[in-house]
């Protein structure tokens, strides 16, 4: 009984955590997208693209020295819980030592990096302040394993939302200081930005450790207390030397730093490989831009607007798929643990459902109102256009997003890392053959093409793995018909009780949205009604 009402509990705590971290990362995701508004009117689309083609050097160093670190501490520490301070400091240890001969490199080879690697000398001055963040990544990361590890989420969760706010908070402050004394705000504002926004995170966690270390649960430091008093009471004149040797402790200390990389090294070898094609693919695309007849200049322009403009409009709605792969993860690996393949099949198939509807209704909000949205947001003609295009994007993106959850849950990592190799691998060869000749518009038809192709892989690999159901009527027809009718509600609406001409575009547009998506949503909830009275 004690036993089940323990496991309850666990399970409780787990999912508590999951839960509070999709919050953070929900409430994180709606901050930064008004971050990427402030500086896409601060530094400009020219300034965006920039700062975007440094970012991946940031990304290649922290899956070297942080992320598979933090993720390997977690999955360690949770294995054994009576070594769990010893094997951070090990991991910390290996993580910051990385980090600090990585941030050096960056530092003594910034010009380099930004003209051979980047090909863009302009990026010069601003290597350094990335190499400068990455220790502070590294420490917050490491911290944030241990929490992991001992299932408190709470601190990691937090931890992101004080990162966004201080960022914040900080950059607007700065950038009134410096149009107050009359200085000309570039890309140095971003990247001061990211900087203060990874020292934020690191002192914050580390303050929690000092004042709130992640002490083990309860039950289990009961446990160990036992096992601990019952192993002296054998043994009373064990208690010293073999530990307090430094022989003995350099062991456990190699023996923990090779169960840590051991578990590391897979990690970090997907994510350097993914993000050097991420890498890859941000270099490349404002040098295609330049083959097809753009300026330096011009091309920059396009990719901020690409990147910093339309594609955070597009991805902000993939917050909800992302909490939905959270959540679908544990409860997939849970029920393949326990051999309920009925249940496996429901998360599919619900997975499947609830992404189709959500692909759909952007499509119709973002093709119907991206033009107004990127005028009103961004001031930009071209973000709308892009928005538009993009919009065609989401159902394959949240479907791949969730659908690759359901694959790692059950234990595939191996194919959803070859899959996204692959769908990288895809838009890139857009990006090189098309761009040059075609221009912008290959790299979207590039990025429409790679998430196609993604989400019908995940499909179809599922589909040889556990056979489950799959109704085009309810996922596909129905929506699309809701939205249509959503859609003609708006638009007689709005014919009948014209908006104001002194409300804002942007205010006229939210309320247009808001309408689209109350029917839709409306007609969805009457049709699962009906059925389920049936």
């Amino acid at each position: 009984m004690t036993g089940r009402f323990h496991l309850s509990a666990n399970r409780r705590a787990f999912l508590g955590g999951t839960l509070l971290l999709t919050g953070s990362g929900f409430a994180c995701r709606v901050l930064g997208f008004f971050y990427r508004i402030f500086l896409s009117r601060t530094i400009g689309a020219e300034g965006l693209g920039l700062y975007h083609m440094i970012h991946p050097v940031y990304g290649i160093c922290f899956a070297l020295c942080a992320g598979s670190i933090q993720t390997a501490l977690s999955q360690h520490i949770a294995s054994h819980l009576d070594r769990a301070k010893k094997s951070f400091r090990t991991g910390l240890l290996i993580s910051l030592s990385l980090s600090v001969l990585l941030a050096w490199l960056i530092c003594q080879n910034a010009a380099f990096l930004a003209e051979t690697i980047l090909l863009e000398p302009r990026c010069t001055p601003y290597l350094p302040f990335m190499g400068i963040s990455i220790p502070f990544a590294a420490v917050h990361s490491c911290i944030n394993g241990w929490y992991y590890g001992v299932r408190r989420a709470n601190i990691p969760a937090w931890s992101q939302i004080v990162e966004q706010t201080v960022r914040m908070a900080l950059v607007f402050l700065l950038a009134s200081l410096w149009i107050r004394e009359g200085r000309q705000i570039t890309v140095l504002l971003a990247v001061i930005g990211h900087v203060i926004g990874e020292a934020a995170a690191a002192a914050f966690t580390v303050l929690c450790l000092l004042l709130r270390p992640p002490l083990l649960r309860k039950q289990s430091s009961a446990a160990s207390s036992g096992r601990d008093d019952r192993r002296q009471k054998r043994q009373p004149a064990d208690r010293t030397q073999p530990e307090a040797s430094p022989s003995a402790a350099r062991r456990h200390v190699a023996s923990d730093a090779a169960s840590l990389m051991t578990l590391a090294l897979p990690l970090m070898g997907s994510r350097l490989i993914l993000n050097i094609l991420a890498g890859a693919e941000a270099v490349w695309i404002p040098n295609s831009l330049q083959q097809s007849g753009l300026s330096s200049s011009e091309a920059f322009a396009v990719y901020g607007v690409l990147t910093g403009m339309a594609l955070p409009f597009v991805f902000f709605p993939s917050a909800i798929a992302n909490s939905m792969a959270v959540l679908l993860l544990p409860g997939v690996a849970q029920a393949q643990a326990e051999g309920r393949q009925g249940s496996i099949r429901a998360s599919i198939t619900l997975s499947l459902r609830y992404s189709m509807y959500m692909g759909i209704l952007c499509i119709g909000i973002f093709v119907l109102f991206g033009a107004p949205l990127g005028q009103s947001v961004f001031h930009s003609e071209s973000a709308g256009q892009f928005i538009q295009i993009l919009a065609w994007l989401c159902p394959f993106l949240y479907l791949a997003a969730t659908l690759g959850s359901v694959l790692n849950g059950l234990g595939y990592t191996r194919t959803t890392f070859a899959l996204n190799t692959g769908s990288m691998l895809v838009r890139i060869g857009f990006i090189l053959i098309g761009v040059p000749r075609y221009g912008i518009t290959a790299c979207l038809c590039g990025m429409l093409a790679s998430e196609l192709i993604l989400a019908l892989a995940c499909l179809l690999c599922l589909r040889a793995f556990v056979p489950f159901s799959w109704n085009a009527w309810e996922m596909i027809v129905l929506p699309a018909l809701f939205l249509a009718t959503a859609i003609g509600v708006h638009f007689f609406l709005i014919g009948v009780l014209p908006l104001p001409g002194w409300i804002p575009l942007f205010f006229q547009t939210m309320l247009q949205i808001g309408i689209v998506c109350t029917v839709y949503g409306g007609l969805l909830l009457a049709f699962h009604f009906s059925r389920a009275k049936q």
